[in-house]
């Protein structure tokens, strides 16, 4: 996983290490498509408490630092989705010495934008760097998973006392519908990500739960991004493409791909 990523709103992913502990109770955890994805490739079971997280090497930690150098050359910001094959706020103590190595490689890619994606909220506060806190970095977005409005209610809220430039959510794989309009506006949540689940046995994504999204961040002024149908709908309307990722095989209400514009300045806001 690394340079030119699939993946609609990010221009490269980056993953410090593999592996991960799924959160009690959330859906978006049962169906985890990095969990299936590893043991595909790599024949590991990197994925419970107790199992091992597979670090990448020299050669992989040095991917963003090229990725700067050619965004700096074309005086453009990549967009690095970090990390889409493990939770980088995972509260483990074997993990908390490659977190610290993290840090400073942000602070060193100015020309990416990181997009930061949790499920353990909570643990943006005391993970993040404490200067970070108190003068959070322009190229560090904060984001949680929302897959339904249980989840919602609980990591928006926390999310949004936590200062940064840009809070979004990741809607994927939305599984209900969402009512964010007490938290959408462009100084507080500013991107909503929605897209179906893929993959066999997915849940089905109701096009209206993402019409109804998209009709909130318009009238809040906020961005939002379709990443994909999702592979029930996709297979129910025949599409080819299994995963319903091909824009031109959507309805046409939903060709939406925004991305936010960041204030100058990072902002907090309760609940």
């Amino acid at each position: 996983m690394g340079k030119n990523t699939k993946i609609s709103w990010a221009t490269h992913t980056f993953s410090p290490w593999w592996g991960c502990d799924e959160v009690p109770e959330d859906p978006a955890c049962s169906r985890c498509y990095a969990r299936e994805f590893s043991k595909r490739l790599l024949g590991e079971n990197l994925w419970g408490e107790r199992a091992p997280r597979k670090v990448n090497g020299e050669h992989y930690w040095n991917e963003p630092l090229r990725w700067n150098r050619a965004a700096a050359k074309r005086g453009e910001q990549d967009r690095v989705f970090c990390a889409s094959m493990s939770d980088i706020l995972e509260d483990r103590r074997d993990l908390d010495a490659h977190r610290a190595r993290l840090w400073p490689l942000i602070e060193r890619t100015q020309n990416l934008i990181w997009l930061l994606l949790s499920k353990r909220h909570e643990n943006y506060a005391r993970m993040l760097p404490a200067e970070w806190l108190r003068n959070p970095r322009p190229n560090v977005w904060l984001g949680v998973t929302t897959a339904d409005q249980r989840w919602a209610d609980e990591r928006i809220p926390v999310l949004l006392s936590v200062p940064a430039v840009c809070h979004w959510i990741s809607a994927e794989p939305l599984l209900g519908p969402l009512d964010l309009r007490r938290w959408l506006r462009p100084d507080r949540l500013s991107w909503c990500v929605v897209g179906g689940e893929s993959g066999a046995g997915a849940r089905r994504m109701d096009p209206a739960w993402a019409r109804d999204i998209l009709a909130q961040c318009r009238e809040a002024g906020a961005a939002f991004h379709f990443k994909q149908k999702g592979s029930a709908l996709a297979a129910e309307l025949g599409c080819k493409d299994r995963a319903g990722k091909d824009a031109a095989q959507w309805p046409e209400d939903l060709r939406v791909q925004q991305f936010p514009a960041p204030p100058a300045e990072a902002v907090t806001m309760g609940g």
